[in-house]
């Protein structure tokens, strides 16, 4: 989430009500990889850290535009807010029913920057969830719908309605369904994985294994490659996606066993999944490597063993200044922060907190502090802080 000013103004009761508190994965193992080498630059650990509250099983969080208030999903189907200087709990209903199982469940949350007030009633809320289909099947899909706060500490989702879908399939995993906006909020991209199905990630026939090319009401934005939704193709499981200050579109994607990727996503682009990878199936079968003669576009940051993130914000606040345009990596398996310098088209990889813990989600909040969620039942809400 970027950083935004935290608006001054005279509180009306449902305004006051935001301002006080207002309203209230586990992900994939990464098969068998283990760490990774030590990074290029051992910074150690730069940063206090304040324990600010447990989630079963946390997968997602993001700061209402304007405020302190901080929503949190949790994967079985519960979202959860706190504003941040007051701890008061914000309870949420309207919540859809969601598909929970493996991979799947609810998923993330986003809000419209332009919608930026001290009051969060009446504020646009996307979210993304996986849902079943007929037979043995589900998908992801993004819901949007707006918040109503009128009874103390309670935020009901009004008018919630599905705007998007992932094609259905069997299984359970590798659902993806991050979202972000465009810089100029005319369009939102959502991460749909290939559900481990593979092939389908080839076929545009189908928005597996793709990045997804949105008007802010679901439909497909005019000047799409192939007139429908698919903005990009040849994906795994995308898990991390965002803007940089230049307006460069990143993805990070878990690669099989091996091969995880950080990718600058282009229009048209094939990625190259299933046909290639730099890493090998689970089974130590071999995927060919990318080459420069394969006709892919390549990773421009590839990580064999793998990192296994949890999802990607690229920082743009000025509390930790030295690290402003990087992007932070939440790292699942590697129970680790990974910061990656990025330098306009080029990236790497600068430095790696180890956090002991398997670590879900990061994002930077409205002053410049980092948010962090562990994975799993009983995953902690952890403030980082400069020291």
């Amino acid at each position: 989430m970027k950083r935004l000013t935290v608006l001054a103004a005279t509180l009306s009761p449902v305004a006051l009500l935001a301002s006080c508190g207002s309203g209230y994965s586990t992900g994939e193992e990464a098969g068998e990889a283990t760490s990774t080498p030590a990074p290029i630059e051992q910074d150690g650990t730069p940063f206090s850290i304040t324990e600010r509250g447990t989630y079963n099983e946390p997968w997602a969080a993001a700061f209402v535009p304007g405020t302190d208030v901080i929503v949190i999903t949790e994967k079985s189907g519960t979202i959860r807010g706190k504003n941040v200087e007051n701890e008061r709990a914000i309870f949420f209903e309207g919540v859809p029913e969601v598909d929970y199982g493996g991979q799947g469940g609810l998923g993330d949350v986003a809000f419209l920057p332009s919608e930026a007030s001290s009051d969060i009633s009446g504020r646009t809320i996307y979210l993304s969830w996986a849902e079943a289909g007929p037979g043995d099947t589900r998908g992801a899909v993004v819901g949007r719908g707006k918040l109503l706060c009128e009874e103390h500490q309670t935020c009901a989702i009004t008018g919630l309605d599905v705007i998007w879908r992932q094609d259905k399939t069997s299984g359970r995993g590798h659902y993806s369904h991050r979202i972000v906006f465009s810089p100029d909020e005319k369009y939102m991209y959502v991460a749909s994985g290939d559900r481990q199905q593979k092939d389908p990630a080839q076929d545009l026939s189908n928005n597996l294994g793709t990045i997804v090319r949105l008007n802010l009401d679901g439909t497909p934005a005019d000047g799409n490659p192939w007139g429908d939704d698919i903005w990009s193709y040849g994906h795994r499981n995308i898990l991390g996606i965002d803007f940089d200050a230049a307006g460069r579109l990143w993805e990070v994607e878990h690669g099989p066993k091996g091969g995880d990727e950080l990718n600058l996503v282009a229009r048209g682009a094939n990625y190259g999944w299933p046909l290639r990878s730099n890493g090998i199936n689970y089974n130590d079968s071999n995927i060919p490597d990318h080459s420069p003669d394969d006709g892919f576009t390549k990773p421009v940051v590839g990580w064999t063993p793998v990192i296994a993130p949890g999802n990607m914000t690229i920082l743009d606040g000025t509390l930790f200044s030295a690290w402003k345009g990087d992007a932070m990596i939440s790292g699942l398996k590697t129970k680790a922060l990974i910061r990656v310098s990025i330098d306009g088209e080029t990236a790497r990889e600068v430095a790696r907190y180890d956090m002991g813990k398997r670590i879900r989600s990061v994002i930077e909040g409205p002053d410049g502090a980092l948010w962090v969620l562990e994975d799993g039942e009983g995953g902690r809400l952890l403030e980082l802080r400069p020291k």
